[in-house]
């Protein structure tokens, strides 16, 4: 039996891929389960391997009476006896129960509940294996399909591509490799389920971290990857060091190693574009393969943007179905609107402009309005000329200048960087933002208000007649008392 059993373990082992401590405990589990089919209970069963684990026996606890009222739990004194002389009432004694005696029921019992354990053993064993395998690619082979869902043999246990996991791009035949990347890992009762995706945005990730070395190595990091499967994929680099080039470094020598991604992707298009903190730049690189013109941030708080672009642009940076234009928007994190630049100067954003500096420089009395910078007041021909060498000549060009935008001007000097950020105070972006309500300095009042009360002051105030000192008021041309003409006049203060 000890060669048997020995033989059996080592199977287990092997081809099971089943520990061989949880070998042990599901024999302790099968012997078990057949004593209490035979004797009812297994509290009082006792398995023991010898020490090389080469043989196994399986003992009944008794304790001996002085009557015996449950024979399965309890011995007689004189039976007892005849095993251990030294033995007394109240002691416990191992007896030894040969499995033969079992009979065919608790037999068949024992071997349902070892097979049983064998499953979970196993279930158990391959779920703590591809658990940790969560987040990876795996490689398997086209076994079946059904309800449009791939079923795939990775070797130990079955995956499944589910239909919405799939690209659009691919079709498989019998026994075709499948790469994919592992998003869920459960137990379900017919055994272990491996739920793989190759529609997965980090799908993408892990294929660059095995064709980009300076990415799987942290010198370029993937900052985001968004992605309409079968379509096109936008991801955003940064490097960690000066020297290296992220967009480059992805890319490689004419293009080899984005093809190599390209191809595992059955022709995705794939744009790779440098990732920057400035909203401005990021959204620019985010419409690539686009070339934009200018962009606009119209509200930094509900993050949206304008992009404007030329005529022949216009239709790449929209994309088909407005798909680029939509992953730039995910991308960037910004509600990004695209303009023509008829569009953008038809749009009433530099009208707004136009009464931002109006507003800002003009007087109680209404002026014209300012459209080139010349008029501006206070300007200087030396401003006037660095905008100019830039191609900036009207307002709305200028006011769409942040602090950086300014300083980068040829010929911009601190000294005028102060000066004209002096000129343009915050009040102008103020009118911007309510540009919908009247604006008035601050000794002023709204027109209704003070119309109100005008009309008031000019009901509540009361004279007297010059002549007969009866109650007059300012509306009144004759007295009603004595029938004498009034007339009123005012005196400037001083």
């Amino acid at each position: 039996m000890s060669a048997e059993m020995a033989e059996a373990i080592r199977q287990l082992v092997q081809e099971k891929g089943i520990d061989e401590d949880l070998v042990f405990r599901m024999i302790e589990e099968t012997l078990k389960a057949a004593y209490k089919r035979k004797y009812g209970t297994n509290e009082n069963a006792v398995v023991s391997f010898t020490d090389d684990h080469t043989d196994v026996s399986i003992y009944s606890r008794k304790t001996i009476v002085d009557g015996v009222y449950n024979p399965v739990i309890e011995i007689e004194l004189e039976e007892a006896l005849e095993l251990d002389p030294d033995c007394e009432i109240g002691d416990e004694l191992l007896i030894e129960v040969d499995p033969r005696e079992f009979d065919r029921i608790s037999v068949q019992s024992a071997k349902q509940t070892a097979h049983q354990s064998i499953r979970d053993i196993q279930k158990d064993t391959l779920y703590s294996e591809y658990k940790d395998k969560v987040g990876e690619i795996i490689i398997g082979y086209y076994q079946r399909e059904r309800n449009g869902n791939i079923y795939v043999d990775l070797g130990k246990v079955e995956g499944i591509l589910p239909k919405k996991f799939q690209s659009p791009r691919e079709a498989y035949r019998q026994n075709d490799r499948i790469k994919a990347y592992i998003t869920e890992v459960k137990k379900t009762p017919s055994g272990l389920q491996v739920v793989l995706s190759r529609t997965d945005p980090d799908f993408v990730r892990r294929i660059m971290e095995l064709e980009v070395p300076e990415i799987y190595d942290r010198t370029v990091e993937i900052q985001k990857i968004v992605r309409e499967a079968g379509y096109r994929t936008k991801i955003a680099v940064y490097s960690n060091r000066d020297d290296v080039d992220p967009v480059g470094a992805c890319v490689g020598l004419k293009g080899v190693r984005i093809q190599a991604v390209i191809r595992e992707l059955e022709g995705e298009k794939i744009d790779v574009l440098k990732y920057d903190e400035d909203p401005r730049v990021f959204i620019r690189n985010a419409l690539s393969p686009a070339e934009v013109n200018d962009v606009v941030i119209l509200d930094e708080e509900k993050r949206t943007a304008l992009a404007v672009v030329s005529e022949q642009q216009f239709s790449l940076a929209i994309g088909k179905q407005g798909l680029n234009v939509r992953l730039a928007n995910r991308l960037a994190d910004w509600s990004i609107d695209v303009k023509t630049d008829e569009q953008f100067a038809e749009m009433d954003l530099s009208a707004d402009y136009r009464l931002a500096a109006n507003n800002l420089f003009s007087d109680a009395e209404p002026v014209d309005e300012i459209v080139d910078i010349a008029e501006l007041p206070g300007i200087t021909p030396e401003l006037v000329a660095v905008f100019a060498s830039a191609g900036i000549t009207t307002v709305e060009q200028l006011f769409a200048l942040d602090d950086e935008g300014l300083r980068n001007l040829e010929g911009m000097t601190e000294d005028m960087l102060a000066y004209i950020s002096g000129i343009l105070t915050d009040e102008a972006i103020e009118v911007i933002e309510q540009k919908d309500e009247p604006v008035y300095d601050g000794d002023s009042v709204e027109p209704e208000v003070q119309t109100a009360q005008d009309d008031t002051a000019a009901v509540e105030e009361e004279y007297e007649c010059p002549e007969c000192g009866a109650k007059i008021t300012i509306d009144m041309t004759t007295c009603p008392s004595c029938g004498i003409g009034l007339s009123f006049e005012y005196e400037d203060e001083e």
